[in-house]
């Protein structure tokens, strides 16, 4: 047996490994900026979400955030309990969950406004390359959603 790792299996060479390195990166980096304003980076994005859409159903919410719903139902809880959002059922189909901003929610909303400006001047990365990095993940993303039905 050869102790040569084939290219092919070399953590250099891998897709994976970059962008899990990157997204964990960029998350501790958050971290630092969310913790004062005492929520977490899921809760983060659920917010942004909603401050673009609320009210909206919980699978919107679900989708875009591409969070299973066992996974988005404790992190709303969480935010409710925080008082930065309100669930209910919508009035015209029962099966559905709104999900609202309360007054609270819209005015972390300009508390968070700083923050990818914080992040973009704490990691020492330019702006243009973080566009560049944003935009060529929006081009692919579609195709990985869609290669996994989501």
């Amino acid at each position: 047996m050869s102790d040569e790792v084939p290219e092919e299996l070399r953590l250099d060479n891998q897709l994976c490994f970059p962008l899990y390195a990157a997204s964990r990166l960029v998350t501790r980096l958050y971290k630092d900026r969310l913790e004062p304003l005492g929520i977490t980076y899921p809760q983060y994005i659920v917010l942004m979400i909603l401050w673009e859409e609320a009210p909206c159903p919980v699978k919107t919410v679900s989708r875009r955030a591409i969070l299973n719903t066992n996974t988005l139902t404790p992190l709303l809880k969480r935010l409710e309990l925080q008082g930065y959002i309100t669930r209910e059922r919508d009035g015209e189909d029962e099966r559905q969950v709104l999900v609202h901003l309360t007054l609270a929610g819209r005015s972390l909303r300009d508390r968070c406004a700083c923050v990818p400006w914080e992040l973009l001047e704490s990691s020492g990365v330019s702006l243009d390359k973080m566009i560049a990095l944003r935009d060529m993940l929006n081009e692919v993303l579609p195709d990985l959603r869609r290669s996994l039905e989501l």
